[in-house]
């Protein structure tokens, strides 16, 4: 992980975008109350995780800001779980094995991130920060 030259390069990042896309196309069917309501609540913190992974690796020359925004990244991970959780359970969406493998994916993409929130602080003598 030492030569990473771009946020690009994190598998964290990779899996987060493609999430919030894939989010994104689903919430566009959701019913007209929600589309703005839970939708757009989804759509935000879904898209957040990657900006956060994208900003922390900007902030990566500074240790603590790095992890800081890892963390929040991993939060916005858990909000976008419960707002998929509010639109199965009020029955906004009744596609369980599209909700199930959403908040799957989410549940593993917030343990990866944990993991390299780990390694950055364990590594951090070996991370590479130059430009």
């Amino acid at each position: 992980m030492a030569s990473m030259k771009s946020y690009r390069d994190l598998d964290i990042y990779i899996e987060s975008k493609q999430l919030a896309i894939e989010v994104h196309k689903i919430t566009l069917s959701l019913p007209k109350f929600e589309l703005f309501e839970e939708g757009s609540q989804l759509r935000r913190s879904s898209k957040a995780v990657t900006s956060l992974i994208v900003e922390g690796y900007g902030r990566r020359k500074y240790k603590a800001d790095f992890i800081k925004y890892l963390i929040y990244a991993i939060a916005e991970c858990d909000e976008s779980i419960v707002h998929l959780d509010f639109l199965f359970e009020t029955g906004s969406t009744n596609d369980e094995p599209t909700y199930t493998q959403l908040k799957k994916r989410y549940e593993v993409l917030s343990r990866k991130i944990n993991k390299f929130t780990q390694w950055v602080g364990d590594n951090w003598n070996k991370f590479d920060t130059t430009d």
